[in-house]
């Protein structure tokens, strides 16, 4: 049986190689990469997230393809097993200035309703300011640990890996009898719609008991997202597309504690100050017009199968975006559907 080559490992290509594996056991799958979970490169997006999962409301293609993909990964979350980092909290959302989709009914119904436990906030249950508020039951991610958790289940079901660089996307066929190619190296390799959108956060040691999302008149936001297995809470953030600054900015970590000190609730021992971990830089792999999920044909009868560009929300629709990536597989016959007897 030919090779399937999935190329990255961050949180998509983790996903969608166990999401193949889980289709067909038998089918070898060998995982190229750059980096792995033990790695901590600033281009190496996964291990940095947060992770949280909140809704994003929005009527495109693109924003109701990944709310869909967003539902079930939800949903395929629910049953992770124990030590795989991932906790079930609850989720509040403050906006202070919410972009119109949120004051659309149907829109908010779209991608909120399977929300355990969702409802929007009385006036009187929000702070001084906000427009518009919001809770749920949703998930957070020790994102380490998650993508470990991945990638130790992959090579105990018998997937293969190897660390290694591609200068181009055909070169992952050389690695034996391939003839088909998963890419989910993030920037997609040389498509020039896809681009990097630098994020800063906090991680620090104070525990807080929710996940809560504020958004700024100014239009920031904020955020804390506590980390399951004592990992600490990650104080967000920033998203400042194309640049390229590897180092953590002093003022942008105090402008987000001084936020985190106002509006989220920490205990109170922590009178306002924060101990502080390490400040964290990572560059999330965007796209324009968003993920690239297609099949494309080489003139030699082999495939590239391209799943890449989720920018921030790698961890919120990883798995919907595997199981699509693997259907196209399957209808494509680049995968068979069950193993030979």
């Amino acid at each position: 049986m030919d090779t399937i080559v999935v190329v990255g490992a961050g949180v998509i290509g983790l996903t969608t190689a166990l999401c193949i594996q889980q289709q067909n056991p038998a089918q070898p799958i060998l995982l190229v990469a750059r980096d792995f979970p033990t790695d901590t490169s600033v281009n190496y997006a996964s291990p940095w997230a947060g992770a949280h999962y909140r809704p994003v409301p929005g009527a495109s293609p693109q924003a109701l393809r990944e709310a869909n993909q967003a539902q079930r990964t939800y949903e395929y979350l629910k049953r992770s097993e124990p030590g795989a980092g991932v906790e079930f909290i609850q989720g509040i959302e403050h906006l202070e200035a919410p972009p119109a989709e949120y004051l659309d009914t149907q829109s908010v119904r779209n991608v909120y309703s399977h929300l355990d436990g969702f409802r929007i906030l009385a006036r009187e249950e929000v702070p001084d300011g906000v427009v518009w508020g919001a809770q749920y039951g949703t998930y957070v991610v020790n994102s380490p640990v998650y993508c470990a958790h991945l990638l130790r289940k992959f090579v105990l079901k018998g997937g293969e890996t190897r660390r290694y660089t591609l200068a181009n996307l055909k070169e992952a066929f050389a690695f034996g009898n391939v003839k088909t190619v998963v890419n989910c190296s993030g920037v997609g390799i040389e498509d020039p719609k896809a681009f990097i959108i630098r994020g800063q956060t906090c991680l620090v040691r104070n525990p807080v008991s929710q996940t809560i999302t504020r958004q700024n008149q100014d239009g920031s936001w904020s955020f804390c997202i506590p980390r399951p297995l004592d990992g600490g809470t990650i104080i967000g953030g920033t998203k400042e597309p194309h640049n390229w600054d590897p180092n953590p900015s002093l003022e942008t970590r105090q402008r987000l504690l001084a936020n985190a000190a106002k509006w989220f609730p920490f205990s109170p021992e922590s009178g306002g100050k924060f101990d502080v971990i390490r400040d964290i830089v990572g560059r999330r792999p965007a796209r324009e017009g968003g993920m690239r999920i297609e099949v494309e044909k080489l003139a030699d009868e082999r495939h590239i199968v391209h799943g890449y560009g989720a920018g921030g929300r790698g961890f919120e629709i990883s798995r919907g975006v595997a199981e699509d990536v693997t259907a196209l597989m399957l209808e494509n016959n680049l995968l068979p559907a069950k193993a030979s007897l």
